[in-house]
């Protein structure tokens, strides 16, 4: 189990820029994942500007419930993430009962703040990303994802992380210059609300 408070700006990217900052900045990761995301019928935590994921990689999975801190600017976001680990196995019976865990750290989140609610959680989308982790300016990490949706749809995103605002200001600064992007390329809808959106149709 971890609690880890996020400082980041998101970039919404055409495949050409992603493709450019990918070739410009030294790689420290790339894998792939899948994201499961819940919520209740009447979509509570889309309400509480809450979002609660099961993700798998290759060889093991976890279970998060993301949760609004404060919106520092317009660009940047300070979120507190709750995380279980899963095993692959464990994620999968989740999965095919379509219900998340409500065991652990985010159970215990999830139970007591939605008590009459967390046994109405169900699974209502998915995405797949291939996420690339770059050692970006002004000692920033830089996230590049490229995810699918349930309905074909692919996009391109960037997120900038790091403590301090003032750095990701000057490194996305540095970014928007560098490849051109353009001035209002702020990216404010989640993936879990792309993924509602994209969500194959019944």
């Amino acid at each position: 189990m971890s609690k880890n408070r996020e400082i980041e700006a998101k970039v919404a990217l055409d495949q050409a820029s992603y493709e450019a900052i990918v070739a410009a900045y030294p790689v420290k990761s790339d894998f792939k994942q899948s994201n499961h995301y819940f919520d209740t019928p009447d979509k509570q935590l889309k309400e509480d500007h809450s979002a609660l994921r099961i993700r798998c990689f290759t060889d093991r999975a976890e279970e998060t419930i993301k949760v609004p801190v404060k919106k520092l600017q317009e660009t940047y976001h300070e979120s507190l993430e709750i995380n279980d680990d899963l095993t692959l196995p464990e994620a999968e019976d989740f999965l095919k009962k379509g219900r998340p865990s409500l065991t652990g750290n985010v159970g215990q989140y999830l139970l007591e703040h939605y008590p009459d609610k967390a046994d109405q959680l169900t699974l209502f989308s998915w995405s797949k990303t291939r996420r690339i982790l770059l050692d970006g300016p002004k000692g920033c990490e830089l996230t590049l994802d490229q995810t699918s949706y349930p309905d074909g749809y692919q996009d391109w995103e960037m997120e900038i992380e790091n403590d301090s605002p003032a750095a990701i200001k000057e490194a996305l600064a540095e970014i928007k210059t560098r490849f051109a992007l353009p001035v209002k390329s702020a990216n404010n809808q989640s993936k879990i609300a792309r993924a509602s959106q994209h969500a194959k149709q019944k």
